[in-house]
């Protein structure tokens, strides 16, 4: 290991396919290639008397052989001075206050230029920012030395002053300048920290370590959006996030941004790297299962109040806080038939599937397997076991009546034949569904029509 390095390993929680080292492999450096849409935004900028430089996540991403970057420009021109080398119709002041212009290119595709600037004061959670800096000043103001790289495409010159390339070839991640420094300037560097170690498999340089760790009680000042949004992007872009959810922990971070889970064990957190890792396409459903194995086991009210602290959005958190419900009224049955390997019938399956839902029903066996997998690594019977009842569940809710709304008859058919709306009516369905679901050859309307009248008459 080298010298200074905190060994950033996992504690032999679940393996994975192969090692980080072979996944991640920084050599041999590729030739970095922007793209033609940005050359032509650099050209002009130089054309305009203006200094051009790529810089940040996608020049270290081209390093790591990393494929489909979004290439950001910094310039000695100021906002201004962009919007009128392009016109208002190719530009966009997405961040105009921190001196940053989107420019869209001919296809529409939007690069964000950034003023080079150095910071005037800040509060660990917005900067103060001033143009009319150097390159090296503005490179001196960013969070890691892997973050700190600069290349100008029209002289093919690499501006490297704190030897972030050499980083990227140690595999380490350390703070640009004096670590305590970077991390009071913006106290979210200490998660963005762990999440670049872990999406990596780098090691966190001892003193970035020690400084993450200090800037753990005063990250209460974050808000809930930006702590949210990390953590998202750290459910998105790890593969395997439960190392980074570790250190969270281990660092103190997560006892200070989301109390509630400041106790949770090691395997809740392992259990993040059985689900499988986002793509483009599943992104969303993706983070939000992996977002969901961290709270479910809180139960449906105190999940329901985290995720509305976290401010995650009304539709996720009532989601996940339904998942918890249902986790708590049927666990320990699925419990018995996934770990103690009981025969679960037919009619058990469909009542599953209509407590879960049609639908959720591919979502919630994904977060319960992960945990049941986490928790009982011992048993090599559980993966089939899940299996096995998942396939089952799903053949039921694409084959039986599991809701009211699949009954043969409804509240019409009902007062039809006589019995008054009302709560009473609410409950003969559902009396109905349950009887569908121990038979579901009773879902007939004469069967369904009859029983009905023999229920009002009580």
């Amino acid at each position: 290991m080298h010298p200074g390095l905190y060994a950033f390993r996992r504690q032999g929680l679940i393996s994975t396919p192969s090692d980080a080292s072979d996944q991640f492999a920084c050599e041999p450096m590729p030739i970095l290639n922007p793209p033609a849409p940005v050359l032509e935004i650099a050209r002009m900028l130089e054309e305009g008397g203006f200094e051009a430089w790529c810089v940040g996540g996608a020049v270290r991403d081209a390093f790591l052989g990393h494929p489909d970057l979004d290439w950001d420009l910094a310039t000695s021109a100021t906002p201004d001075q962009v919007r009128a080398l392009f016109g208002k119709r190719r530009t966009i002041p997405v961040g105009i206050q921190f001196g940053t212009v989107g420019v869209l290119d001919k296809h529409g595709t939007l690069h964000e230029v950034t003023t080079f600037r150095r910071d005037v004061r800040t509060d660990g959670r917005h900067a103060e920012v001033e143009f009319g800096a150097s390159l090296e000043e503005d490179l001196a103001r960013r969070d890691f030395t892997i973050n700190a790289i600069a290349y100008s495409p029209s002289r093919d010159e690499l501006r490297d002053p704190f030897d972030g390339r050499a980083d990227l070839e140690r595999r380490v991640v350390r703070a640009v300048g004096e670590p305590d420094a970077r991390m009071r300037e913006d106290r979210l560097r200490a998660l963005r920290a762990i999440r670049f170690a872990a999406r990596f498999g780098f090691e966190i340089e001892l003193a970035t370590l020690a400084a993450v760790e200090r800037s753990a009680p005063h990250m209460a000042r974050l808000s809930a959006e930006r702590v949210k949004q990390e953590l998202e992007k750290t459910m998105e872009q790890v593969r395997c996030p439960a190392r980074a959810l570790e250190l969270w922990k281990s660092t103190g971070i997560l006892a200070t941004v989301i109390p509630v889970l400041g106790g949770i064990d090691e395997t809740t957190i392992a259990a993040l790297d059985f689900l499988q890792h986002p793509t483009l396409a599943t992104k969303p459903y993706r983070v939000m299962t992996r977002i969901a194995v961290l709270f479910v086991e809180l139960g449906e009210r105190e999940s329901s109040r985290a995720l509305a602290a976290l401010k995650s959005s009304r539709a996720e958190g009532k989601r996940i806080a339904e998942f918890a419900a249902i986790r708590e009224s049927i666990q320990e049955q699925l419990d018995d038939v996934i770990v103690r390997g009981k025969q679960a019938t037919d009619a058990d399956v469909r009542r599953w599937v209509a407590s879960i839902g049609r639908l959720d029903v591919p979502p919630f066996m994904r977060i319960a397997s992960a945990l049941w997998r986490a928790r009982h690594r011992d048993q090599r019977a559980i993966p089939a076991r899940v299996h096995s009842l998942y396939r089952r569940m799903m053949a039921a809710s694409r084959r039986d009546p599991i809701a009211i709304a699949d009954l043969a008859i409804d509240g019409d058919d009902l007062r039809a034949a006589g019995i008054p709306p009302g709560p009473m009516l609410g409950k003969i369905l559902q009396a109905l569904l349950t009887a569908v679901l121990e038979d579901p050859s009773r879902n007939t309307r004469d069967w369904l029509l009859h029983e009905a009248q023999r229920l009002s008459s009580y």
